[in-house]
């Protein structure tokens, strides 16, 4: 489809959720503004993320996909393809830590976290698979947070066709030792480089938001960024709540960054059988 524009932001979301919605009219609107034809919210865009790990605090609300929640993101997405991150309940009674890609049209791709850090799993249950779809921008794939520390994880998604993956989070900084400047915060370090690792793994566009500020004991790393198939960021919000943009075309840019080195193409898969005993203590 030619040149696509690209953006992500990094921004504050909580429990509120008549601000929340607020927010997310401004930041579709100045995405439209921009000229750009996808934007990736943060994980718990709606609703906001856990404040406490240990399931002590009150659990964000839940929100079932095709519920009235989410239809009414649709609508204000419109022309737009937008990604965000919310608490899903499910039809089972289930919560999930989940992502939908929406348009006016509806919903289409749904995705629920697969990968709980710490003590995430005692507010939300675990998804199991990752799966690409296919948008006006181009295929997409979607994970949260956590998931970008799996190669695995954005590698399912590449060999299924994901030209981009949007991955959402809600990334803070150290909560032992924070660095005084949270852009040379240890976590933040280790948010970069696994966007930028993912990205150059697979040969992809990487789209990475991030929530922004402070929520319950948490403080965000922000930095929200774009990222090419070379791992080379090419627009980055730093520590600001901010939106970038960055415009490719996708089929050439992949085309082009795989014409080489392909990564994909050259796997070895029948050299990755795992060990049948478990070296690793877990």
């Amino acid at each position: 489809m030619g040149t696509v524009r690209l953006a992500t932001v990094a921004a504050p979301f909580d429990r509120d959720l008549r601000a929340c919605y607020a927010r997310i009219e401004r930041l579709v609107q100045q995405a439209r503004d921009s000229g750009a034809d996808l934007l990736a919210l943060p994980e718990a865009a709606l609703g906001g993320y856990v404040a406490d790990l240990g399931g002590a605090a009150p659990m964000p609300p839940a929100f079932h996909v095709d519920g009235p929640e989410i239809a009414r993101l649709a609508a204000i997405a419109g022309d737009l393809v937008l990604t965000c991150g919310y608490c899903e309940q499910a039809d089972d009674g289930q919560r999930y830590n989940s992502a939908v890609c929406v348009t006016g049209d509806g919903v289409l791709g749904a995705y629920r976290k697969v990968h709980q850090p710490l003590r995430e799993g005692a507010t939300y249950r675990a998804g199991n698979q990752f799966e690409a779809f296919d948008t006006p921008v181009g295929r997409i794939g979607m994970q949260i947070c956590y998931d970008k520390a799996f190669p695995e994880a954005a590698r399912a998604l590449a060999l299924d066709g994901a030209q981009v993956i949007v991955s959402m989070s809600a990334w803070p900084i150290s909560a032992t030792n924070p660095h005084p400047d949270p852009a040379l915060d240890r976590w933040t370090r280790k948010f970069d480089l696994f966007d930028r690792a993912r990205a150059v793994d697979n040969q992809v566009v990487w789209v990475a938001s991030n929530q922004y500020g402070t929520f319950g004991s948490l403080r965000f790393a922000a930095n929200a960024k774009i990222v090419d198939p070379a791992g080379e960021i090419v627009a980055a919000t730093g520590q600001t709540e901010s939106m970038v943009t960055a415009d490719f075309d996708l089929e050439a840019v992949l085309t082009a960054a795989r014409a080489g080195m392909g990564h994909l193409r050259d796997r070895r898969p029948d050299s990755y059988t795992p060990h049948t005993d478990n070296r690793i203590a877990v």
